[in-house]
């Protein structure tokens, strides 16, 4: 890793599991996600200022609605840079796909900065654990082999590997096995990054480095056996990299939110 505040630095902002909703008074579990939301893009822009560009690692929605897909765009308007969305198991893959390509932020493969950003969908329609599907390997496996010299970081939503959460094991990507199969054979890739677990992580993997990060609204207790969230503040992970492989990343948050969790509740 490097320095941060690099001039020749990428700057890249990870939003992940934002859980929006139609209503503007809805909450999970006690929480108004757009409140909460707007609490971390106003961290965000205090903090770091703008990103060069914004990785959306899924569940933009609770209620997969086109309503909310519209109003995670508008929000989005804060920041003067391309973003790229991917479905998390909450989200309508098709819906949030169609209204994504309207702000352009259906890539699925970014070049810029000197690295490259391989996103996948691992959402299966009504189930909570993730798959890909062997076209989604595929199209990892012929991005990766087309861009052998550029630095990866290879986004998704579930995890693909064991955390210690164990009401999460069954929810994490059925296939990790096939996914890493593809990684292992590319040593550009970097970075493995993730959503959905609702929490920071840092771990490594035959020099890659693995990295999920907290929800923009709830957050999952690390090390809990079953369902459990804690009092912790929305937050958001940024990224300032290197063309050379390098890079800086940190995880951050809305300390300054208030809200008033339903710690009591058995799931969501």
């Amino acid at each position: 890793m490097t320095e941060n505040d690099s001039p020749h630095a990428l700057r890249v902002l990870q939003l992940t599991d934002p859980h929006l909703m139609a209503d503007p008074g809805a909450e999970l579990l006690g929480i108004n996600t757009r409140e909460s939301l707007d609490a971390v893009i106003a961290q965000v822009l205090h903090d770091r200022g703008q990103p060069d560009l914004i990785l959306v690692t899924g569940d933009i929605a609770q209620d997969a609605t086109e309503e909310a897909y519209r109003l995670f765009g508008n929000k989005l308007e804060a920041f003067h840079c391309p973003s790229a969305w991917i479905a998390g198991n909450h989200d309508d893959s098709p819906l949030l796909a169609l209204i994504a390509a309207e702000r352009k932020a259906d890539l699925r493969h970014v070049i810029q900065g000197g690295w490259q950003f391989v996103l996948l969908d691992t959402s299966v329609p009504g189930k909570v654990f993730g798959q890909l599907a062997d076209s989604e390997l595929a199209f990892l496996e012929k991005t990766l082999r087309e861009n052998p010299e550029t630095p990866a970081l290879v986004a998704l939503h579930h995890h693909p590997v064991e955390i210690d959460t164990d009401w999460m094991s069954p929810i994490g990507l059925r296939n990790r096995d096939a996914f890493w199969q593809v990684v292992d054979r590319f040593p550009q890739v970097r970075i493995v990054l993730w959503g959905h677990i609702h929490q920071d992580l840092e771990q490594s993997r035959k020099g890659v480095c693995l990295l999920a990060t907290p929800s923009t609204c709830i957050q999952f207790t690390a090390g809990s056996t079953e369902f459990s969230v804690e009092d912790k503040a929305p937050g958001y992970r940024w990224f300032e990299l290197l063309p050379s492989g390098e890079f800086f990343t940190e995880v951050s948050r809305a300390e300054d939110f208030v809200f008033d969790l339903d710690s009591n509740s058995s799931g969501y």
